[in-house]
C-alpha cells in the first residue's frame, strides 16, 4: 500500500510510526469471509462507495458531510497473514482532526461483530 505523507492526515496498518499507525483488520475465519465482511463493515459508512474491488485489493471514495471533500480508504486482503491490511487518507488539507483513525475504527468495530457473530 501507498504510505502516508508526513501530515497528520492518514492512517495506515503499514506505517511503523505512531502519528499513522492503526491496526490492520485480524481474521480467523475464512479469508473470503472475512474480506465480505470488511466490504460491509465499510459500507456502513455515511457518503462512501466503493470504487474499485479485485477480491483482494479495494479502494473506497468517502465524502464529508459539510465540505464534499474526498478521503480514500484502500484494504488488501494478505490471507497467509491472516490480515486485511488498511489505510485510509485525506486527499486535500494537512491535518484531518482524527477522521481518518475514527473511521478505520467504526470499520473494525463492525467488522469485529460480524466477525465474531459468523
Amino acid at each position: 500500500m501507498k504510505p502516508c505523507p508526513n501530515s497528520p492526515n492518514c492512517v495506515s496498518s503499514d506505517s511503523k510510526d505512531d502519528n499513522h499507525s492503526v491496526a490492520a483488520l485480524k481474521f480467523s475465519d475464512s479469508p473470503g469471509k472475512a474480506w465480505q465482511a470488511a466490504k460491509s463493515a465499510l459500507l456502513t459508512l455515511p457518503r462512501t462507495r466503493i470504487v474499485t474491488d479485485t477480491g483482494h485489493t479495494l479502494h473506497a471514495e468517502c465524502k464529508s458531510a459539510i465540505f464534499g471533500f474526498f478521503d480514500d480508504v484502500d484494504f488488501e486482503l494478505r490471507a497467509d497473514q491472516g490480515i486485511i491490511a488498511v489505510r485510509s487518507a485525506s486527499r486535500p488539507g494537512y491535518s484531518d482532526f482524527g477522521v481518518n483513525r475514527r473511521r478505520i475504527e467504526a470499520v473494525r468495530s463492525i467488522f469485529t461483530e460480524r466477525t465474531r457473530r459468523n
